[in-house]
């Protein structure tokens, strides 16, 4: 049987049991017009071929059987991209994180340089950081300078005394410098004291003593000072 699309005038070879006696309802596949075909008639001895089928108009038709494999393999079949499936959403809470350390990094390191830049002796105090001399309350008492001669013949400058905490509160306690000064005011050598303690409970005090050898002969005065460990 030949199959004549009425739409766009394509033709289509079925058998004749495609379509069966009481007929179907097809679709084209080139155009996808659909109508229904007439079933061809059965053939009487001596008859004439019947002509063919005119064209139908289309009717739906509910639950059709099943076409052969040669007119079912141009059905429509629905047409699907990947590409156009909608994308899944972005998970964007480890992004948050990662942002929130950065700025709680950026906080301590900032707080950190302030901290260090002012210079505030309290809070240095509690946290058990060094402190400069201007900052700190502690008190230098019972100085000595003595000049000791040693058996090869040299001599040994040595400085001594107590460091004292007045105040009412524990006190960090900073490296002491010593420095020698010549008549003239100026510095003729220096070097310092790492304390025997680090922390100074309130009205104590602990000895020092520093000693050199052979340190210059233009010396006329000893000064003491406290420095932090961060100086040179």
């Amino acid at each position: 049987m030949i199959l004549e699309c009425s739409q766009c005038g394509s033709r289509y070879e079925v058998p004749d049991s495609a379509i069966g006696p009481d007929g179907r309802t097809v679709r084209c596949a080139n155009c996808k017009h659909s109508w229904f075909q007439s079933g061809a008639p059965l053939e009487r001895p001596g008859s004439e071929p019947a002509p063919l089928a005119s064209v139908a108009e289309a009717e739906p038709e509910t639950a059709p059987a099943p076409l052969p494999r040669s007119f079912a393999a141009q059905a429509e079949v629905p047409d699907y991209d990947p590409f156009d499936a909608p994308a899944p959403p972005v998970k964007r809470s480890g992004l948050r994180w990662t942002i929130a350390a950065l700025v709680a990094l950026v906080s301590v390191v900032l707080g950190g340089a302030a901290l260090l830049y002012w210079k505030a002796p309290q809070v240095l105090t509690q946290l058990g950081l060094p402190i400069g001399g201007a900052s700190t309350p502690l008190v230098f008492s019972d100085k000595n300078v003595a000049l000791q001669a040693r058996p090869d013949g040299s001599k040994l400058f040595i400085v001594s005394g107590k460091v004292l905490n007045p105040t009412g509160s524990v006190q960090h306690v900073p490296d002491i410098r010593i420095r020698l000064i010549d008549a003239q005011g100026g510095e003729v050598y220096s070097w310092r004291i790492t304390p025997a303690t680090r922390t100074l409970d309130s009205q104590a005090s602990f000895d020092f003593n520093g000693a050199k050898v052979d340190v210059p002969s233009g010396a006329k005065n000893v000064q003491l000072s406290f420095v932090s460990e961060l100086d040179g």
